[in-house]
């Protein structure tokens, strides 16, 4: 990562480590403490920063927008949590773990109030256009998660629904990002928009490169189990397509090894990737990322804007499609 994003990062990290809460109730606010000091990567409010910095020198104008932007992925995340039954985030016990279900219900509805409160704080000129551009992906983000949870009870999901699932799920909010970034920066509606629409390919790439490490990946560079997603039954671009290109032999092992009966993790692993292979699922997904990844660039480059911010973004998209297989 460049130092520029890094120092972006950093005075995101600073901003947020710097918001005060109330005292009481204890229960309503520590949790809210407690998942922002997880810390991440601060991507998405990063974005928002990188977004102003295309069209202005002066940040602060972002920096608030920047943070409820933060706050609400996080909200997210407490949520899903919940939903996910997942007693890990970052290493550490979720907040519905630590606490209760409840609690972490409650918390996250006050960071989605904070989050639209910092959104708020965005430059007057442009605060009802902000406002649209958030409430827009704070919406699709939701139903991006219901389809998702929708797909794990239904046998038909097609490729396209997948990856329209993905796009609001995870891709919206990074363009959104990007977007209201540009807009506090004095962006006129066409830039903005071209911002908009590269952060959006730039996610579904992100996410469908996502899909293939879990099979493909180096365990310790990418830090998660590999094959996870086959063991999980999870519904995958590499899984979907494995099921359009199968032979009648292959279509029944696949199905019997996503029928949710208990196999072995490392035969099931094996044997699905055996599958994937022979149909070189691979493969094609690596050129639909790379078809995403172009689309991305492409609505970048006709951005009318500062050339030297613009490479900045260009070098950071193509170090987020580069991670090690």
């Amino acid at each position: 990562m460049s130092q520029e994003i890094k120092a972006l990062q950093e005075k995101i990290a600073n901003s947020v480590a710097a918001l005060e809460f109330p005292q009481q109730p204890a229960d309503l606010y520590d949790p809210i403490r407690y998942t922002l000091e997880l810390g991440g990567k601060r991507m998405r409010p990063a974005l928002v920063l990188m977004g102003c910095s295309l069209f202005s020198r002066d940040l602060e104008a972002a920096v608030k927008p920047a943070l409820g932007v933060e706050m609400f992925h996080n909200f997210t995340l407490l949520h899903d949590d919940i939903m996910d039954n997942a007693p890990l985030r970052r290493n550490k016990p979720t907040v519905f773990s630590k606490w209760n279900t409840n609690v972490a219900i409650l918390s996250g509805d006050v960071m989605f109030a904070e989050s639209f409160r910092l959104i708020s704080d965005a430059p007057a000129p442009v605060l009802k256009p902000v406002i649209d551009v958030f409430l827009k992906a704070a919406i699709e983000v939701c139903e991006g998660q219901q389809w998702d949870m929708d797909f794990e009870s239904r046998s038909n999901v097609s490729i396209p629904e997948y990856l329209n699932m993905i796009r609001f799920k995870t891709a919206v909010l990074l363009g959104a990002s990007l977007q209201i970034g540009a807009l506090c920066g004095g962006a006129n509606p066409k830039d903005a928009q071209l911002l908009y629409d590269f952060g959006c390919a730039l996610g579904v790439a992100f996410q469908i490169q996502d899909d293939v490490l879990d099979v493909y990946g180096d365990p310790d560079k990418f830090g998660k189990q590999v094959g996870g997603d086959i063991i999980s039954n999870k519904k995958t671009w590499l899984k979907l397509r494995a099921l359009e290109k199968a032979n009648e032999a292959q279509l029944a092992e696949l199905t019997n090894y996503y029928s949710g009966e208990a196999f072995d993790p490392i035969e099931k692993v094996n044997a699905v990737r055996a599958i994937f292979d022979a149909n070189d699922v691979k493969t094609e997904a690596e050129t639909l990322m790379q078809q995403y990844l172009h689309e991305a660039l492409d609505s970048l480059e006709n951005v009318n804007a500062s050339a030297s911010v613009k490479a900045l973004l260009e070098g950071f998209a193509r170090e987020l499609m580069q991670r090690q297989f």
